[in-house]
């Protein structure tokens, strides 16, 4: 299934909601229907990364984005969770903030979500240079709203893996590592072995741009995948370029296909790294990469 950039504009599944509602009061999405971005058993999500260009980064805009875009479920990165809880801008009093803070608004941030429609299945903050304080509070915020797993970029420290792990499983909440260009069948492995608690969070787009097989790694580490990210990128013989959905060479159609018959139950996150074309917008580039998803698993 490929498309031209002109096909790919132009597919769409229901009406887009209306530019004005995005400066809505967040508390009015409780009453409208709710966003419903699973389709034939798929969970199609997104990352917040993906509204990366908006102007307005806070957490109440986000949510207008998301709901906006038709999506239901969300990675969040770390910034925008934390400005809503109040954390000092200076860096430097942070680490003493993170260890110190109430939970009360992030479950606020949760509620506020969830009462949109919206579920955060996991959170983007965890670092290895952190204390032992501060991670517990990274996977005390992941419980608080209400996320299966944290996510971090993929470590090569065996050390900081079985840490890592190691603190995942005193929460029982996952640690999901993402990749980028090192992605690879063995790149996990060291992760894997050392906890159980230690998963992935690929990114099948990038996998590609690496030379990489998705369909081959899905099939064999599935049951280790907490979610996986998707964009359409290029293989490196074509210059690994990030593309409108349908136009570049990650097997998009066959990932979603693949995770329908096997009924996996990841959340799949679009995280579109194209150019915004003129007259768009990155909602708009999020609702039309779910059109997609609904067109490829018809």
């Amino acid at each position: 299934m490929r498309y031209t950039r002109r096909d790919f504009g132009k597919l769409t599944f229901g009406a887009l909601p209306a530019a004005a509602l995005l400066n809505r009061p967040v508390h009015t999405f409780a009453a409208d229907a709710k966003p419903d971005s699973v389709i034939a058993g798929v969970h199609i999500s997104t990352i917040t990364y993906s509204y990366r260009s908006m102007p307005d980064q806070s957490a109440e805009a986000i949510l207008r984005y998301v709901v906006n875009s038709g999506i239901n479920a969300i990675e969040f990165m770390g910034g925008p969770v934390e400005a809503f809880a109040g954390a000092p801008r200076d860096p430097a009093q942070r680490s003493t903030w993170r260890t110190t803070v109430s939970m009360d608004r992030f479950k606020a941030l949760r509620k506020m979500f969830n009462d949109a429609g919206v579920t955060i299945y996991a959170w983007k903050q965890l670092a290895p240079t952190m204390s032992d304080a501060e991670m517990d509070y990274v996977f005390n915020v992941a419980e608080a709203l209400g996320c299966t797993h944290t996510t971090l970029e993929l470590l090569d420290d065996d050390a900081q893996l079985k840490r890592i792990g190691t603190c995942a499983q005193k929460h029982k909440i996952y640690a999901a590592y993402h990749t980028h260009l090192q992605g690879s069948m063995t790149a996990f492995d060291r992760a894997f072995a050392v906890s159980k608690y230690n998963m992935a969070n690929v990114d099948l787009g990038h996998y590609v741009a690496a030379g990489g097989d998705p369909i081959q790694f899905l099939n064999k580490f599935h049951d280790r995948v907490a979610s996986f990210h998707l964009k359409d990128r290029q293989t490196p013989t074509h210059g690994q370029g990030n593309l409108a959905w349908g136009t570049g060479d990650t097997p998009l159609r066959e990932i979603l296909q693949l995770v329908k018959k096997n009924r996996w139950t990841m959340p799949v996150a679009i995280e579109p790294e194209y150019d915004v074309p003129p007259g768009s917008d990155a909602v708009k580039e999020v609702a039309k990469c779910l059109a997609y998803c609904r067109q490829a698993l018809a």
